[in-house]
C-alpha cells in the first residue's frame, strides 16, 4: 500500500482501537498482510521499509531484530491483534507476505506464522495465500515447502528480462530464473503465478520492454503486474538521476509502454482487471490486493506495517528493533492512527475503485463529480456503456491518465 506521513494521533500501548471501529469486524472481508523486512541487498530504486543485516542493529544497544526470531515477533503481534479485536468471528480470507524479501526466511518460519494466524482467526475455507519471492531466493526444495507449509500463490519479482535494465535497478538475479521460478512453481502445485514487471527503467529500449512481456508471457503464468518505475527520493537512483548519470523516464515512453504491455498481455489472454494488473480469469485475480482495492479489512503485522478496520488506519514503528522491544514488553507496535471521515473514505473509494475494471458507482460522486464523468465520456476518458448503466469505468486512455481522472471526479 502507499505509505502515509508518521504524523497521525498515538497508538495506545494495549492497541485498543476508536469506539465503533471494530463493531463490523467479521461482516466485511478481512485480510492479514505480514511484513518481512529483510534483504540480502537493497535495491537502487526502492523505498520500501527494508534493512539490510548490517542495518538491524538497534541504535541504543538494546533490542536487536534478526531473521531468526522474526516468526516469534510476528506471532506475537497476531495475538495482539486477536485480543484488540475481541471474540467476534473474522475469519481470514486472504493472506499476503510481502516485503523485504520474505523467502529469506526459512519455509517454515513462514508458515509458523501462517499458522499463528489460523488459529487466533481461522482461514476461510480456499483462502488465498500469497508470498513475494525473490527468484535468487528459491528453488524446487523450497518451492515445494511452502506450498507445504500453505501457500497457495507466489509472485516472483522478474522486472525485466534485459541484464542491464537489472543492472541498473541492482537486481541480482539472472535473466531467465523468473521463468525458471515459475515452471518450479507450478511443479510444486502452486494455483497460482504472478511475475512482476517494471517499465521505464533509465537504458530500456522498446526492444527490451517487448522481449520481457514475450518471456512473462511464455513462461505460463496466470498473472502479470506491471508498473511504471517511480524515482524515489532518498533513493539510490534518485541520486543518479540528479547527478546526470540516469535520465528520469519520459511519461510519453511510460505511456507508450502501457500500451505494449496492454496489446501483449491481453492478447496472450491475461486481461486488465485493475490499471496495473492483468489475470487469466477471474480465479486468478489478487483477492488480497482486491481486498484493498474495495474497502475491506487487513491488518498489518511487522515493522511500518499499515493496517485498516472500519475506517481507522494505524501504521507500526519501522525500525525492526523499535517493534521488536514494543512487543517483548507486551505494547502494541503501533507507530500512530488516523480516523478517515467521511470525506475522506468518499475519496479513497472513488480513488481505488475507479482503478478497477468495473469502475465506481456514478452515484459515488458529488453534483461537480458527475458533471465532470459526463464531459470524461465525450473525452474517451471514460466508457460510454458503462456510463449509461450508473458507472464510471476508465477507458485504456482513461487508464493512461488515471490519476488525472480520479481528482477531477472525487
Amino acid at each position: 500500500m502507499p505509505s502515509v506521513p508518521l504524523d497521525g494521533e498515538p497508538v495506545p500501548a494495549d492497541g485498543s482501537l476508536p469506539a465503533g471501529a471494530a463493531a463490523g469486524a467479521g461482516t466485511r472481508p478481512f485480510g492479514v498482510y505480514v511484513h518481512v523486512p529483510f534483504c540480502a541487498t537493497r535495491c537502487g530504486y526502492c523505498d520500501f521499509n527494508t534493512y539490510t543485516a548490517a542495518e538491524l542493529r538497534s541504535r541504543d544497544g538494546g533490542h536487536t531484530a534478526t531473521r531468526e526470531d522474526y516468526a516469534d515477533r510476528a506471532v506475537a503481534e497476531i495475538r495482539l491483534a486477536r485480543r484488540v479485536l475481541g471474540s467476534a468471528e473474522i475469519p481470514v480470507s486472504t493472506v499476503f507476505f510481502g516485503g523485504g524479501t520474505p523467502t529469506l526466511l526459512p519455509p517454515e518460519d513462514l508458515g509458523r506464522i501462517l499458522a499463528a494466524v489460523g488459529t487466533e482467526f481461522g482461514l476461510e475455507p480456499g483462502a488465498e495465500v500469497t508470498t513475494e519471492a525473490n527468484p535468487e531466493t528459491v528453488d524446487p526444495g523450497v518451492l515445494a515447502r511452502l506450498r507445504e507449509q500453505g501457500f497457495t500463490r507466489v509472485s516472483f519479482g522478474m522486472q525485466s528480462a534485459a541484464q542491464h535494465v537489472l543492472a541498473v535497478l541492482d537486481r541480482a538475479h539472472t535473466p531467465g530464473r523468473p521463468q525458471q521460478c515459475a515452471q518450479w512453481a507450478r511443479e510444486a502445485g502452486f494455483d497460482h503465478v504472478n511475475l512482476d514487471l517494471i517499465y521505464g527503467t533509465p537504458g530500456e529500449t522498446d526492444a527490451d520492454w517487448k522481449e520481457s512481456l514475450r518471456a512473462a508471457v511464455e513462461a505460463g503464468v496466470d498473472h502479470v503486474s506491471a508498473y511504471s518505475l517511480i524515482v524515489e527520493d532518498g533513493t539510490r537512483l534518485a541520486a543518479r538521476v540528479r547527478r546526470g548519470e540516469l535520465t528520469e523516464p519520459d511519461e510519453d515512453v511510460l505511456a507508450d509502454r502501457y500500451t505494449m504491455a496492454d496489446d501483449a498481455l491481453t492478447a496472450a489472454g491475461l486481461h486488465p482487471y485493475e490499471v496495473s494488473n492483468w489475470a487469466r480469469g477471474d480465479e486468478a485475480r489478487s483477492r488480497h490486493n482486491r481486498l484493498y482495492w474495495t474497502g475491506g479489512d487487513w491488518w498489518g503485522i511487522g515493522p511500518g506495517a499499515h493496517s485498516h478496520v472500519g475506517g481507522t488506519r494505524w501504521w507500526n514503528v519501522k525500525h525492526p528493533a523499535a517493534y521488536a522491544a514494543r512487543l517483548a514488553e507486551d505494547r502494541s507496535p503501533g507507530h500512530a492512527r488516523e480516523v478517515l471521515g467521511e470525506a475522506d473514505r468518499r475519496f479513497e473509494r472513488i480513488m481505488l475503485e475507479l482503478r478497477l475494471a468495473e469502475g465506481c458507482p456514478l452515484d459515488l460522486l458529488d453534483e461537480r463529480g458527475r458533471g465532470d464523468a459526463e464531459r470524461a465520456v465525450e473525452e474517451g476518458l471514460l466508457e460510454a456503456g458503462a456510463h449509461a448503466e450508473g458507472r464510471a469505468v476508465l477507458t485504456r486512455r482513461g487508464r493512461l491518465l488515471a490519476d488525472a481522472v480520479v481528482r477531477r471526479l472525487a
